[in-house]
């Protein structure tokens, strides 16, 4: 591929792995995907990593880098370890860039996937040009990162921005943190599709009872779109609590732009018109004129964020 300087990004999840080569300009030139073997242990999903970034090193003649790898936390990024992730086997203190750097042979950096699609967002997407952004993915959890002045937030440890564990409502809903009323345990896509089939199962005259057991999150969507009157219901408390949340991300880190990414994400056109009006009723008036935009990379602003921390280190 020429002279041109190319990076590696690997995004790792819960479900599924993917890797990309990404150029300097934050362009995806090929990607790749995998089911995460997550309950096969750490080293089992190291290896797979390690396939990843060889798939993509020879697309790119060898010449590559290194390896930007968005996790999720939390994650001590700085040294990078992976401290305590539930959702895959043996990632508690354990030393995932070392054991990814020594299975690929090449250089590694580690970051917080929430963080990752921030700066993914902020270099190359819906926060290009500002010096104040938050990003917000709303998806299996809720998570974030933060650009203030013109510099990643990243706090101790690299450990700033997790957003989905402010409280937003006083001993509300439990959380897979351990603890209740979390912004994730209430607005994730899970307790959006948990509290509409609670909601079908009751409401016989609702198109969504037949399918309550089974029910998604776009079938609520759609149902909220043909006039059905539960579906708008739930689609307008999604909304509200979505404002609820992002409202008092305004009033912490007073940004140009909050941009929400992540699977709900893929219904922005029918939620940002809710979202926003909730979010304003929600804070001061000299916030009030922050908008809420969709992030433009989509499913890539991790593994284009975490590759631009390669070329960021030169």
């Amino acid at each position: 591929m020429g002279s041109e300087r190319l990076a590696i990004g690997i995004d790792l999840g819960g479900t599924q792995i993917r890797g990309a080569l990404i150029d300097e300009a934050g362009t995806v030139l090929h990607r790749e995907a995998m089911a995460t073997a997550a309950t096969a242990g750490a080293e089992a999903v190291v290896a797979q990593i390690a396939a990843l970034a060889r798939a993509m090193a020879e697309r790119a003649g060898g010449a590559v880098l290194g390896i930007g790898l968005s996790a999720p936390g939390p994650l001590d990024a700085p040294n990078g370890i992976a401290l305590s992730t539930p959702t895959i086997a043996g990632f508690t203190d354990f030393p995932l860039a070392q054991a990814v750097e020594a299975a690929s042979g090449r250089p590694v950096l580690l970051e917080n996937d929430g963080i990752a699609a921030a700066i993914g967002e902020w270099r190359f997407g819906a926060g290009r040009g500002l010096d104040h952004m938050v990003y917000a993915t709303v998806s299996t959890g809720i998570g974030g990162g933060v650009i203030a002045d013109g510099r990643v937030l990243r706090g101790r440890m690299g450990m700033a921005a997790h957003i989905g564990h402010m409280i937003v409502v006083q001993g509300g809903a439990p959380c897979a943190c351990g603890a209740h009323g979390c912004f994730e345990a209430h607005a994730s896509g899970p307790a959006f599709v948990a509290r509409a089939r609670g909601a079908a199962r009751e409401d016989v005259g609702s198109t969504l009872h037949a399918n309550a057991e089974t029910l998604s999150a776009a079938e609520v969507f759609d149902a909220a779109g043909a006039g059905d009157a539960l579906a708008r219901r739930l689609v307008g408390e999604e909304a509200e609590l979505l404002g609820l949340g992002f409202g008092n991300l305004l009033h912490l880190y007073s940004p140009d732009v909050i941009v929400m990414g992540g699977g709900l994400s893929h219904q922005f056109d029918r939620l940002e018109p809710l979202i926003s009006p909730a979010m304003r009723r929600n804070v001061l008036p000299p916030f009030r004129s922050v908008p809420l935009r969709r992030a433009l990379l989509g499913d890539n602003s991790g593994l284009v964020g975490a590759a631009s921390l390669l070329f960021e280190r030169g």
